[in-house]
């Protein structure tokens, strides 16, 4: 019996929202193939945050598939103020950002409100500002302490709260805010597994936010989000600062030219791949399914090659918090992810840099794996280094097993390309913990009698424990 056609390597990624907060929904976005279930902080109250995440692993725990937890923190984040009537602005008009009280547009300007008071001291004259996802651009002509006054460029309607991008301007506002560190302590007494840092423009915004998890005492993993022009200009120390990356690819095509984000997107999973980090797609992957039962071929392709790129994970956002076919989006993922895996692997980079010599041993393992038709991979960790290590290497067809005493590091290797965590206690002598694993995969129908394993351990020899790769057919 070939177990490997049932296996998915690319993961999924689904934020929770109204259409699929219910334990109902949760149970069928968990049994359609989600792997890690994110929660936006960006409108999410405590008592909301804490009360869907013991639902979540209520709902694992029943169904028997731990998934893994991720919150996204808002970070820095420039809004308009409240309008008392959506306002029509028009090409041409002169319109002000108000930065102070009693620094309203005259009679014959019309102005909105800033939530950001410094923003005067970081834009210069000529700057643009774009409005509500760039549905609205703007020209800086001139500012003064009290406000900013610019010419409306590309026109359109200004609700209350809008988002506000400022494309190639170093804002100062600080990495993580005092909502960030009220959220995330809400997150790390739950139990997240990650914390997805929003706008990060360096490596110190990543060590600002280790810092308050090791002062918390906390193992949770950071997930950069590269939304900026800064953090393309930073992008290779990012990912060696991180724990995994996130392309946003929302804010991100608002701040770059539209024709440099498959570029950029591209740039950053060799750069994950190099340095040895795990890498998300997100944003837009099936925004037409929000409101359509089926995707554009556009967005099949778009998926198909995140998944060509060999991407960690692929994500959804507004598909599954407001819309109308959450699951068949899953669903669709699966199918998509699945076809194009068939075809992987005929055109196959190097994956990571193989700096350390357990990384080589590793890279043995998966060449054995490579070279052996419907070979396994099994692995023991109990940090998770030797799973993270074997994924990185990107098997050609291999199922990476991996096995771990930790149920936190089991639900972060849900995070990882092409790995299936167990969770089991490792027997003190390594051929025991073997002869257990197999039996626990023979028990899931994950291997039967004839498959050949290759497995990357360690093993004792004359009283200490040493690397090691190994082949074995399941009796």
């Amino acid at each position: 019996m070939n177990t490997t056609d049932t296996f998915r390597r690319t993961k999924i990624i689904c934020t929770l929202g109204p259409a699929t907060e219910s334990e109902e929904m949760l149970e069928q976005l968990i049994r359609s193939g989600a792997d890690v279930i994110r929660l936006n902080m960006a409108h999410a109250k405590h008592d909301w945050t804490r009360g869907v995440i013991r639902r979540i692993r209520a709902v694992s725990q029943r169904i028997g598939r731990d998934v893994a937890i991720m919150m996204d923190i808002k970070g820095p984040e420039i809004r308009t103020g409240d309008v008392a009537t959506p306002m029509e602005l028009k090409a041409g008009e002169i319109f002000d950002f108000t930065v102070k009280p009693g620094g309203q547009g005259s009679e014959e300007v019309r102005s909105v409100d800033v939530n950001y008071k410094d923003l005067v001291k970081d834009i210069t004259v000529g700057d643009t500002v774009l409005v509500d996802n760039g549905l609205l651009r703007l020209e800086v002509l001139a500012k003064d302490e009290a406000r900013i006054r610019c010419r409306v460029l590309i026109p359109g309607e200004l609700k209350s709260r809008r988002h506000i991008n400022l494309p190639g301007v170093k804002v100062n506002l600080p990495s993580f805010t005092e909502k960030d560190r009220a959220d995330s302590t809400v997150g790390i007494e739950e139990g997240i597994d990650f914390l997805a840092l929003s706008f990060v423009r360096e490596a110190a915004d990543i060590e600002l936010l280790r810092a308050f998890l090791a002062e918390k005492k906390s193992k949770v993993r950071i997930i950069a989000k590269i939304e900026d022009q800064s953090a393309i200009a930073n992008l290779a120390e990012i990912v060696q600062a991180c724990d995994g990356l996130m392309v946003a690819r929302g804010d991100l095509g608002i701040e770059c030219p539209f024709e440099e984000l498959p570029v950029i997107q591209r740039r950053a999973v060799n750069a994950c791949l190099a340095q040895g980090r795990p890498v998300i797609i997100a944003t837009h992957m099936l925004e037409s399914m929000i409101t359509q039962p089926v995707p554009t071929r556009a967005e099949i392709t778009d998926v198909a090659n995140a998944v060509f790129e060999q991407a960690d994970c692929v994500m959804l956002s507004g598909e599954t918090t407001i819309g109308k076919y959450p699951i068949e989006c899953v669903k669709m993922l699966d199918t998509i992810a699945r076809r194009i895996e068939q075809e992987d692997g005929k055109d196959r980079r190097l994956a990571a840099n193989f700096t350390g010599e357990r990384m080589k041993v590793l890279h043995s393992a998966v060449v054995l794996a490579n070279e052996l038709p419907h070979a396994k991979l099994l692995t023991f960790t109990r940090h998770g280094f030797m799973a993270q290590g074997l994924a990185l290497l990107r098997p050609t067809h291999s199922p990476i097993l991996a096995f771990t005493p930790s149920i936190e590091v089991y639900r972060q290797l849900r995070l990882l390309r092409a790995v299936e965590p167990f969770l089991m206690p490792l027997a003190s002598e390594p051929n025991e913990t073997i002869e257990n694993a197999i039996s626990v995969l023979r028990r899931e129908g994950r291997v039967s009698a004839g498959d050949r394993i290759v497995i990357a351990t360690d093993i004792l020899a004359q009283d200490r424990l040493v690397d090691s790769v190994q082949l074995r057919t399941v009796r």
